[in-house]
Order: C-alpha cells, then structure tokens, then sequence
C-alpha cells in the first residue's frame, strides 16, 4: 500500500500538453470508439481519464515516503519500448512514469498490450495485488470506470439516471463479460431484425420506377401567410441548399405560381447552382417566417400558433386519394441506384404521399392494441414542463414524446420496438435496444439534412432538444446513414472497441451521490464529474431515449425510478441540477438547492475513501461565482484542494468555441480528506504566500500552452492548497476568513473573502504578461500603475486574444452543421466574470 503521508504523482507533476493533445484529438474519433456506443452528454475524453486516474494511483518517485519497492519495480517495467528513466535519480523515474502517462493517453496506445500490461504492472507495484478500488458516483457514460478497468482496477460506477446505468451496464458489465462474441452476436441478431422490418415495412418506403432506392426524405413544415391578399404557404426552410460540396452542388429553387382566384403557390425545383448568389435565402430565421410571394415577415408568435395547431407541423395532411392538402411538404427525395455515383435528387411524387398515407392507417391498425401491462406502442409520456432548460419544441404543440416524431417514423419504430421485444432477455437484449434509440436519435422531425456529408444530422447536437423548421426522414430499411443495419454496423464496431482484455465486469448500480452504497472506507480513488448547475438537464434529455428503451427492454429492472414508483420517466427529484422548474420536498431546485446537495456528495467521497485515498473533481463552470460554490462545497464536505490541472477537453474547431467564451479545457481538481487533527491558518501567513504560489503556478501553464479563461481557473488548485489545507484561516482577532465575501464581517479580508484576493492575485500575475514586463516571478511589474479599469480592459484583451483559434486552426464545416444551435434564439454566451481583478 502507498503511505498516506506519500503524495501521488498527480499531486506534484502531470503532462498536461501532451494529454491535451490526444483528449482533444478524441473529440474527432467518429466510428469505433467507446465514447459513440450511445449518447451521452458532456462525456470526458479517455485519454484524460486514463492519464488522470494513473497519476492518481501512483506514487510519486520524488517524494521522501515513496515505497522503495514501488520505484524498484517500476523500474523494472519501464523498459524499451517503454520511456526509461534517464538517469538512476527518483526524480529521472518521475519524468519517464510521466512520459509513459502522456504516451499512454494516446488512444492508438490505449489497446497496445505493451502499454496494457505495463499500466497494469505499475499500479500492482504500488497497491498490491489486490486491485484498487475506484468510484465514480456520477458516472455518466462512463468514461473513468472504463479506464479504471482498462487499468486493472475494480471500478464502482453509479448514477441516478437510468438511460446512463443502462449505458454503464452495456459498457462495464456486459461487454466485459462477453467481449467480441457479443458484436458478433448483435450482428447476428441485427440482421435477423433487419430482414424481418423489410418484410413488414418495404411498401412504406417504394423504390423508384427506375430502380433507385430512396435514402432519405426531405421535408419542411409549413405556415401561411397572413398578410392580407396573400394568404400563401411558406415552406419553412433556413436553407435551400440541398448538397453542397466541392465537387457537386445542388439546390432547390422557387418560383411563384399566381392561379387566378387562389392564393400564390411556391413552386420548387431542383438545380445545379453556379454561385451561391444563385441560391434563394432561407425563408425562416428565429422563428420569424419570411413570405416568399409578398415578402411579409410572420411573427413567431404567429408561426408558433399556426404550428401548435397543427400539432408540431411535422404530419403531411392528406385526403383519401393520399394528396397532399396541407401541413408538412416533402421538397426532396434523396436516392440512390446502383449503376449510378452520389446521391440523386428529384422532386416528390404522387406515390410518395400515398406511402405516407398508407403507413399512416397501418400505424392505427397496429397500435390499436397497448402493450402488455397498458404501455402505449408510441411514447404519450409528457415533455418537461414549458420553460424547462434546452426545450422549445412545446410551444409548438409537441406535448408528448411521441410528437417528434411523424406516422411513418412511428410505424417504424413500433416494427421495431415489436421486434426487439421477441429477442430473449439475454447478452444481446440491451445492445440490441440501443439500435433502437440510436435510430431515433437520427430519424426524428427535428433532424435537418446535412449539405455537407449529404446525410441526416443527430438530434442532439448539443445539450438541448431545439425546434427545426426542415428535417430529414430517413429510410431505416436503406444500408445508408440512420438505417437499422448501419446502426448495428457502429454498435457492432464500438462494442469491439470498447473491448478492454483481461477486464473484470463491474456492477453499475441506479444510486443517489448523496447516499452512496458503498461502505466507509473501502475506495482508494473518488474521482468524479459532477453535473454544473444547469448546463446540462440530463433526466429531461435522457427521457427521449428512456421512454423507447422501456418499451424495447419489458421487465427490465433498471428502467423505472426507484424513488418514485408512480414516475413514468427517469429520476428527476433528486437530481442534483438547478432546475427551478422542478422541487425537492415542495422547495425550488435553485441554486443554493444544487450547491448544498454537491456538499453533500462531497462528504460521502471523503467519507468512502480509504486510508490515503485521493479524489479528483472536474469541473469547467465559467463564472467565478460557480467556482466559489464549489470550492465551498468541497471544503465544508472535508477536502483539501491539493493540485489541479487543465486538461483541454474540445476541438479549436468546435463550433461553440469558436462562437463563445467556453472554457476548452477542463480543470482536473485534485483533492484529500482534510486530516481531522488540522490546525487552524495565519491569514498572514496565506496572505503572504499567495502570489508567489500564482506567479510560479501562472509561469508554469502558460509553458504548458495554457491561456486565458483556462489559465485563470487552472490557478484554483494550488491557491486553494494554501487555504483549504487548515480547518479554518483566521485573523489575528479571531475572526474567520470564509472563500466567499462575509459582507457582516469586521475585517476586509473576512468581508472580501480569500477567493477575491485569489482573482486578484491572477489578474496581477496575467497582466505582468500582457504588458511585457518579464518573468511572472518578478511581481507586478506595470500592473500595479494602470487604474481598475485598464487592468480589467487589458485582461479582456488578454482573455479574447490568448483564447483565439491557433494559426493552423481549420473550421470543419462538418463539426459545424453538427454542433449548431437551434437558430430560434441566441446561444447564450457564458462569461468569465473577473471580479476581484
């Protein structure tokens, strides 16, 4: 065992470029990679986790109380082609164990068994034989439990929301046990489900006359137009492209049909662009619908009446015949045939409305019926609440879950929902259900077609579920992108990927972070990332895929709420998110609600970890305020803030990055149980300390590449050391220096609080760059004679100029059309708020 009094080496040193490099190479990983099994939202790069989790379970070679037999045989592992140690120094080994971290967060490196083995032999020479002990009690999608397996641990992995214990079960437990025989077997039976959907459903999706297969459709809501003599349908459209690439283009255009006694009618057609001036501009922008015949502007609020009455718009309406009367309007069928190169485009048919209004009396033939046990075969649970973080659709009439989706789409999910339920409740049962909502996620009416790769975009392009105007109906019965057996094609290939040898299963459990079931003591790692106040409403998103799981999976234990038995949907209140649409025991989840529940997961972590066990938080909140809260959190719950590191987390071509002040890196908090015999702190003596620590800290990231907002907060950890390493800091009074201001307060440092004279602190070291005036370590150099607001305009500029894209930096249109916000309202734009400076 390591002793307690040993610091590990995450505690002292970490590889933060290098780790940085290949987490955010991650993020570009599409197909064949455990992070794409299934969807889950704000997901931690591996190469992060694997890197963090090792520097947390090994000792630091440099430090007085490192084992001997631990440095001995990590010598011993680390041989060609391993890095070695350069020299024979305790400090040569700290280099080479942290090259072999950086270098092992390479994914290409992360199923090498060399580096397998090696990981695995290191963390043996510093625990022992019995594996180590790792818990992540807000798991997510998995990403530490996974590499916490991959590094030989035992991981337990936890979560209150059931779609992500179904997700951790598939991950860490299923794929475990089984390994390439489950692909093989999801293959098996995914073709089985392929060909048996064929049968039921090929009349709904006709080939052409030709022979030319149908990939996809496309489609536009419609409104009318109320301006007086008008009275024209406006196809809702926020472009007109249709592919637009390179090497082909192609386009829809209009032209206004005036019959006489009628309203004008826009009449499209395809056509292969010259110019981009060539093509119409789109006829819908923030819910504002632009006539294409008088060019009057509808008001949203007009748009979302005429929608809402059409109950989300996303249904054609037709009459007997299967003609088109009102309602949704298809503009493009895109196919493909088979003597033919790329994708085809034509204008719609008349046999394409009357598959439509077949699938549609087929729909009501087949739901007649519910479920076994009264479940409907198309979800009726209800949407969130109107107001509800990342939700616009319900202003629009779409009240239910099972109003994203149009009747034919219905049709085939409950096909497919009948099918999956025939599969006995074996190894394949759960990845086999995940075809399913995988095909939701990419054939629903809010899913617009993608110009650029010319195939269907994801629902889920962020954290929200946002209104669409046009969108994508996919064929599920075609071999191309949201198909059935292209689904089970990039299930099959992330269940290989995901397959880690020699891996023990783990046993995800449904649980509350505020009571977890582990016992006192038994952890050697708590290593979490907490949900951030309301980034992200994870029980209200993860409903989409629950409500269709739970209808694919019968009897499944994990799909109900185990603290509310009359809740159809996942665990929402005890969720800890600041939600103010939602209560707990009738009091608002606000944000006091969110951070006094964090404190409380905070104590059961140090509560489950073992003698000299560590904890790493991560967090990337944008606000001073939010960081101040969490800090108090973690202090009140008994830590000690020990190091921290800013690990970047996202692409420089990342969409939002590009748009917004987020944060790109993630900072990796690295913390201990505060020893309950700690003694209480000089403010003097914190006081005098602190910028030396910031100037030295500040020196050494922006070394590392690190700027900016990411810098600013990455000098968390060791400001945070100074202060949280006494059970109290105190003026020479008595009087009680809190993180946070104590406006009530006698002294200034207890009414400002210590984190303001942190911000300060930053701000000083930062500016002593801006201005030029050398080595951080030299003190304030100019700072100290420019006024308060030209220290604050100089650090805007700082910020702005040091978070810009780098030289080589390249957009991806591609990641763009996918990382989109829903154009209906302004993203809002997240801010470092820099008081104290």
């Amino acid at each position: 065992m390591i002793p307690r009094e040993c610091k590990r080496l995450a505690e002292v040193d970490f590889p933060i470029a290098e780790v940085s490099r290949h987490s955010a190479r991650e993020k570009s990983i599409r197909h064949g990679h455990p992070s794409t099994l299934h969807l889950w939202w704000a997901r931690r790069p591996l190469a992060a986790c694997r890197a963090m989790l090792l520097a947390l379970l090994l000792p630091d070679p440099g430090d007085p109380h490192c084992p001997e037999r631990f440095k001995a045989g990590a010598r011993a592992v680390l041989r060609a082609p391993l890095p070695q140690p350069k020299g024979k120094t305790d400090l040569d080994l700290r280099q080479a164990l942290l090259k072999f971290i950086a270098d092992f967060a390479n994914w290409d490196a992360s199923a090498e068994s060399v580096f397998l083995e090696a990981a695995r032999s290191l963390v043996k020479a510093a625990h022992g034989q019995e594996p180590p002990l790792v818990a992540d009690p807000f798991a997510g999608g998995g990403s530490i439990p996974l590499e916490a397996l991959r590094l030989g641990c035992d991981a337990f992995a936890s979560d209150l929301n059931t779609v992500a214990c179904l997700i951790l079960k598939v991950l860490l437990e299923d794929i475990p046990r089984h390994g390439l025989a489950l692909a093989d077997q999801l293959r098996r039976v995914g073709a089985e489900i392929r060909a048996a959907a064929e049968k039921e459903l090929a009349e709904f999706y006709p080939a052409d006359p030709d022979g030319a297969h149908p990939i996809a459709y496309l489609w536009a809501r419609t409104v009318r137009c109320e301006s007086p003599g008008c009275g024209a349908e406006i196809p809702l459209l926020r472009s007109f492209w249709l592919c637009k690439k390179a090497t082909r283009q192609r386009a829809l255009r209009y032209e206004i049909k005036r019959p006489k006694g009628k309203p004008p009618e826009v009449e499209l057609d395809i056509f292969e662009p010259k110019s981009h001036s060539d093509v119409p501009h789109g006829t819908v922008s923030r819910a504002k619908a632009s006539c294409p015949a008088c060019n009057i502007v509808l008001s949203p609020e007009r748009v979302r009446a005429q929608l809402a009455a059409q109950g989300g718009g996303a249904d054609v309406v037709l009459e007997e015949s299967g003609r088109r009367t009102s309602g949704a309007r298809l503009l493009a069928v895109v196919a493909l045939k088979d003597d033919e190169r790329g994708r085809r485009y034509r204008l719609p048919a008349d046999s394409d409305y009357q598959a439509i209004s077949k699938a549609r009396q087929a729909l009501e033939m087949r739901t007649r019926e519910p479920l076994p046990g009264g479940l409907s075969w198309v979800p009726d649970e209800p949407l969130p609440p109107v107001g509800t973080l990342g939700f616009r659709v319900q202003r629009y009439g779409m009240l239910r879950w099972g109003d994203l989706f149009t009747a034919r789409q219905k049709l085939a999910f409950v096909a497919l929902v009948g099918l999956l339920r025939q599969i006995p409740p074996a190894t394949t049962a759960r990845a086999a259900a995940m075809v399913c909502t995988k095909l939701a996620d990419r054939n629903n009416s809010l899913v617009n077609w993608s110009v650029g790769v010319e195939c269907p975009n994801q629902l889920f392009k962020g954290n929200a579920v946002p209104m669409g105007w046009d969108f994508a109906e996919s064929n599920p019965l075609s071999d191309s992108s949201a198909s059935i057996s292209q689904s089970v094609e990039n299930i099959s290939a992330n269940i290989l990927a995901s397959v880690i040898p020699a891996a023990s299963p783990s046993s995800p459990q449904i649980a509350d972070a505020r009571n977890h079931p582990l016992a006192s003591g038994s952890a050697a790692v708590w290593f979490t990332d907490p949900p951030y106040y309301d980034a992200v409403p994870y029980a209200d998103l993860s409903d989409f895929f629950f409500v269709w799981f739970k209808r694919a999976l019968p009897g499944d234990s994990l799909l109900r709420d185990p603290f509310d038995s009359t809740n159809p949907l996942t665990p929402k209140e005890c969720e800890v998110v600041q939600d103010e649409t939602k209560t707990f025991k009738g009091r608002p989840k606000d944000r006091a609600f969110f951070e006094e529940r964090m404190a409380e997961a905070f104590a059961e972590g140090a509560r489950i970890l073992g003698e000299g066990g560590v904890g790493t938080v991560v967090f990337a909140h944008k606000t001073t305020e939010g960081w101040e809260a969490l800090l108090s959190g973690l202090i009140r719950g008994g830590w000690v803030i020990t190091a921290s590191w800013p690990i970047t987390t996202e692409r420089y071509s990342r969409f939002r990055a590009r748009e917004s002040a987020a944060l790109s890196a993630s900072v990796h908090l690295v913390c201990r149980p505060r020893d309950a015999a700690s003694s209480i702190g000089d403010w003097g003596d914190v006081y005098e300390a602190l910028p030396r620590r910031i100037a030295e800290w500040i020196e050494r990231l922006t070394g590392e590449g690190i700027r900016g907002a990411d810098l600013v907060f990455a000098c968390i950890g060791p400001a945070l050391e100074l202060f949280s390493r006494c059970r109290q800091v105190e003026l020479p009074d008595g009087e009680v220096v809190g993180l946070a201001a104590t406006p009530s307060a006698r002294g200034e440092p207890a009414r400002r609080g210590f984190l303001s004279y942190v911000w300060e602190a930053v701000g000083r070291a930062a500016l002593t760059q801006v201005l030029g005036s050398g080595s951080a370590r030299a003190g304030d150099g100019g700072a100290g004679m420019l006024e308060e607001d030209a220290r604050l305009t100089a650090l805007f500029l700082w910020t702005i100029q040091s978070t810009a894209l780098p030289e080589n930096g390249q957009e991806d249109a591609a990641d763009e059309e996918a990382e989109a916000t829903d154009d209906e309202n302004e993203a809002s734009r997240p801010t470092v708020r820099a008081h104290g400076f």
